[in-house]
């Protein structure tokens, strides 16, 4: 079974797994390997319109959605 995760706020809808990927592409973007990315913490401010993650609990970075 696949499952999608969305937030939406005022009109906008965004999808969990899109926002994750962008992360994913950030890491690999930087020179890093997918088989070194253990651990990902992605916070996502709708209201903001800003992503916020940390990558193996010290790569931490942002961007705008």
């Amino acid at each position: 079974m696949k499952i999608n995760y969305y937030v939406e706020l005022n009109g906008e809808q965004h999808e969990i797994k899109r926002l994750s990927d962008i992360v994913k592409d950030i890491w690999k973007s930087e020179g890093n390997l997918m088989k070194d990315l253990d651990s990902m913490e992605v916070y996502f401010k709708p209201e903001e319109k800003m992503c916020y993650y940390v990558i193996n609990g010290d790569n931490k970075g942002q961007f705008e959605i």
